[in-house]
């Protein structure tokens, strides 16, 4: 499979508090982030409660940009249909 096949893949999941986490470190360590995800996205807001033993998880995927960087979902973007992710390595953000 081709790299570029390979990133429209998701890679892990993460539960709602380690999504939350690695957003916080990427905006703390990426001046500016924090407002253009404000900006261009909706917060995450899920229909149903975790259920026992099974919390909400949301997607990973590898950055197409920087190959040990991971995109973490920090919202549904506002003006396209696609998740907005943030990379941790980078800073950049990428719809998915």
């Amino acid at each position: 499979m081709t790299s570029n096949v390979a990133q429209s893949y998701p890679y892990t999941t993460e539960t709602e508090d380690e999504r939350a986490a690695a957003i916080e470190r990427a905006i703390s360590a990426f001046p500016g982030l924090g407002d253009k995800i404000t900006a261009e996205s909706q917060p995450l807001l899920y229909d149903l409660p975790d259920e026992p033993g099974r919390p909400n998880r949301s997607w990973v995927f590898v950055c197409s940009t920087h190959i040990d960087g991971r995109l973490h979902v920090a919202g549904y973007a506002k003006e396209r249909h696609a998740l907005f992710t943030v990379c941790d390595v980078g800073g950049e953000t990428y719809l998915r």
